[in-house]
């Protein structure tokens, strides 16, 4: 079973520096993702979702692959490849796999004009290495939905978090920042 976080940063370098860096260390094998989207919204309050695979091109990909390979029964390989890669980028602009698009539209629509949040699908990870790598971003952050234990959530706010003063806005989601 993956578990579904939701981490809000004030801006968009911010947030793609961190999407980066999960990515960096997928790579290296400390963290297993099924997805990381990173969701923006700008100054005139227009949320965009930059998922870090796009499935059309994926799509177009293996389509025009197994079109060839399909037009090469039939004697006609260049037909198979173009239909294959149609109807691959077709199948792949409609699927949705890893997080609901929605969902982070929602949450894109709760951010501060400007701002930036990192979604990730996780399987597992190994995490004394992911919070030692991703130190950069210690309190930096702020937690917005997580699908965790209790006590692996409030580890990670306490990573991410600082603690707003008393009566003071926070500067994320609605913290009085225009």
């Amino acid at each position: 079973m993956s578990d579904l976080i939701i981490v809000a940063f004030p801006d968009e370098a911010t947030a793609f520096a961190a999407g980066k860096a999960l990515v960096a260390l997928q790579k290296e094998h400390l963290i297993e993702m099924e997805d990381v989207v990173v969701v923006t919204r700008d100054d005139t309050g227009k949320v965009s979702l930059h998922q870090s695979v796009n499935l059309t091109t994926g799509g177009a990909i293996g389509g025009g692959i197994w079109g060839t390979l399909i037009g090469l029964l039939f004697l006609n390989p260049i037909v198979g490849a173009a239909v294959g890669a149609g109807a691959g980028a077709l199948a792949g602009k409609f699927s949705d796999i890893g997080i609901d698009d929605q969902f982070l539209r929602d949450i894109g629509q709760s951010l501060d004009k400007g701002g930036a949040a990192v979604g990730l699908l996780i399987r597992k990870l190994t995490t004394e290495k992911v919070l030692e790598r991703l130190e950069p971003y210690r309190e930096k952050g702020r937690v917005l939905h997580t699908s965790l234990s209790n006590e692996a959530e409030a580890r990670l706010k306490e990573f991410l978090e600082k603690v707003p003063p008393l009566h003071m806005p926070h500067d994320q989601l609605g913290g009085g920042r225009k």
